[in-house]
């Protein structure tokens, strides 16, 4: 009988075997199984007796078999019973998967582990049917492609085993999101606006630059006095980021499940907002005996905010540095190596000074020099070179007005993410590789001449070079032309970070 087991967060198969000898009557599993698969004995038992079987007066040993991976889960306990109850009737259905966990009464359990083991397996193409607790099916049927036999009751698992019947009966989800169609493919977003961009004063140029990083998912750095809006612009971003697929859906539910939380399954983009005094730990995973995800997994294809960045800590910075380049986090432990993917928009917020009021025209700066250098000097060179758009804030005016909603801008950032798509893109361009940018970010004459001149001028870097071309492409899109010109790539120059 096959069951599965998490590693990190992929899941590996594990065959159950159960043989019955003769000897004194005993139950034993062996195979590096943890204590909450060794405590499934009593469970499984009182299971039985429960349901009226009689246990043979035999020795009766279960191995989970690759031996030398560590299996733990509860979902063990419905594929140790039924082995049990086939009291050495072979099993031959091949490709068929069992998961439950049992109460003393024989009810079969949902477990906060099946939604990760399903999704992983389906992913590495290794699963087509199931047997699942008939409570589990609502967040189940979420992953297409597999068929669900749903069971309520050992009993009723053990006659459908014992008829040879493994037909699915549970219905695959549809989404009810607002959804487009592009190149055979369907991305779902919701029209949900918790608080709107109208309610942002002013701030043209930072609305507009939120706006443009929304539409191509590229990292976000504002700086401004205190309360001119950073925060109310970060928080509004998440309302008006693009569309998901499926995959993209079933896997940020993966990372909340694992994370303890129960997804919604709703098409909105994640985003976390650490407190500066976050642990590395909780903001990258960690762990001794069994690594957890943090906050940068949480924030996969959604955004990472982290208001008043020079507070958190340099080791925290610097770490950062891999999630943004590589899109993964590694967690590297004595007993476990784990990589999560981190494919996320990260978007950060600072003063320009301790104090908060180097940039005011109104009111006076209490830092001294050397305060303000170290203040700004927090921030390394090869992180921010990570980013993509840097804004400094307007001070807010008292004849400031809410011109744009946040349902105008999400128009625009969906025309965006169609034309990005209908050119054969699998990532949106913040997030384009190498490669990728020479086949998407293609500039007419007289952009790339501004851009050699520019290039000299300012002595970009080769990263510097890719994050223009990244934004232009964007704002060309946004712009509705097929080549970078002349205006996206001044606006994308018009963006970069002032040293």
């Amino acid at each position: 009988m096959t069951c599965a087991t998490l590693e990190g967060v992929n899941a590996k198969v594990i065959e159950v075997e159960a043989t019955f000898t003769k000897g004194l009557p005993g139950f034993s599993v062996v195979g590096l199984a943890s204590s909450d698969i060794q405590e499934a004995k009593e469970r499984v038992k009182s299971a039985l007796l429960t349901n009226e079987f009689v246990f043979p007066p035999l020795k009766i040993t279960i191995n989970l078999s690759p031996s030398d991976i560590k299996k733990n889960g509860t979902h063990f306990d419905l594929s140790l019973a039924l082995l049990v109850a086939l009291n050495k009737k072979a099993f031959e259905e091949e490709g068929l998967f069992v998961f439950g966990e049992l109460g003393l009464d024989g009810r079969v359990k949902s477990s906060s582990m099946l939604f990760p083991l399903i999704l992983s397996l389906k992913e590495q193409g290794l699963i087509k049917r199931a047997i699942v607790p008939k409570e589990s099916i609502s967040y189940l049927c979420h992953i297409s492609g597999v068929d669900f036999i749903a069971v309520e009751t050992l009993s009723e698992a053990i006659s459908l085993l014992k008829m040879g019947e493994f037909k699915a009966n549970v219905e695959q989800f549809s989404y009810d999101a607002k959804s487009i169609e592009i190149a055979g493919i369907d991305y779902f977003y919701e029209e949900r606006y918790e608080s709107d961009f109208a309610e942002v004063k002013g701030q043209m140029v930072a609305k507009r630059a939120a706006m443009i990083a929304a539409a191509g998912m590229h990292n976000f750095f504002m700086e401004g006095n205190p309360g001119c809006g950073k925060s109310m612009i970060a928080k509004r971003l998440k309302d008006i980021l693009p569309p998901l697929y499926e995959e993209e859906l079933l896997s940020i539910a993966k990372h909340q499940f694992l994370d303890g939380q129960t997804p919604n399954f709703k098409a909105i983009r994640p985003m976390r907002s650490p407190h500066h005094t976050a642990t590395s730990a909780s903001i990258f995973g960690g762990g001794s005996g069994q690594a957890k995800i943090g906050e940068v997994a949480l924030a996969n294809y959604g955004i990472l905010f982290f208001d008043e960045i020079p507070h958190f800590s340099k080791n925290v910075l610097e770490a950062m540095r891999e999630p943004l380049q590589d899109k993964k986090v590694h967690i590297a432990r004595v007993n476990a190596k784990i990589e999560y993917q981190a494919d996320i928009m990260f978007v950060a917020a600072q003063n320009p000074c301790p104090c908060g009021n180097l940039l005011s025209k109104t009111k006076a700066c209490r830092c001294s020099e050397v305060e303000i250098k170290r203040y700004q000097n927090r921030l390394s060179d090869p992180f921010l070179d990570r980013i993509d758009l840097f804004v400094v804030m307007q001070e807010v005016d008292a004849d400031d007005k809410g011109d744009v909603t946040s349902k105008a801008m999400h128009e625009v950032v969906i025309e965006a993410f169609k034309k990005q798509k209908e050119r054969g893109q699998q990532r949106l361009n913040g997030k384009l590789a190498e490669d990728e940018i020479e086949r998407y970010c293609l500039l007419n004459e007289a952009a790339g001449k501004i851009l050699e001149g520019a290039i000299s001028k300012f002595g970009l870097s080769h990263r510097s070079i890719a994050s223009v071309k990244k934004i232009g492409r964007t704002i060309a899109d946004i712009n509705g032309h097929e080549k970078i010109e002349k205006k996206d790539i001044l606006e994308a120059l018009s963006y970069r970070r002032r040293k």
